[in-house]
């Protein structure tokens, strides 16, 4: 069974190919994988340690064109073993707000949704 852990860190960057290229030539980690989201607009790319599957940092080009010059953290994302039982518990608590109004599932199978902490960050909860 899959166990909860801080799965990765969504950066929204201007240029993925550069970023992919910094964070692969600099920091050196891998390139675990590229794809373009469902939604047809955002690039992502998947990079980790260790040779494993394992994704730490996801980087996203596409998401909006009015990027402060600072880099922007998008969200964190949390694993869970069933995203549609998540779903159902979070949707239990009347204080947590839903960013997103159901599950998306991306080409490569994986399944997500967000919502809002209580200081307005983007938590993401993420099933592989």
């Amino acid at each position: 069974m899959t166990q909860r852990k801080v799965d990765h860190v969504g950066v929204v960057v201007r240029d993925i190919e550069a970023s992919i290229h910094f964070y692969t030539e600099v920091l050196g980690l891998e390139l675990k994988g590229t794809l373009l989201h469902s939604n047809g607009i955002f690039k992502l790319a998947f990079l980790g340690f260790g040779g494993s599957d394992e994704t730490e940092i996801e980087l996203i080009q596409g998401y909006s064109d009015k990027l402060p010059s600072e880099a922007t953290v998008h969200h964190f994302a949390i694993t869970v073993p069933d995203i549609e039982e998540e779903f159902k518990r979070i949707k239990s608590f009347d204080h947590v707000q839903f960013i997103d109004s159901e599950i998306t599932t991306l080409p490569n199978g994986y399944r997500y949704f967000f919502i809002y902490g209580p200081e307005k960050e983007w938590i993401e909860l993420f099933q592989r």
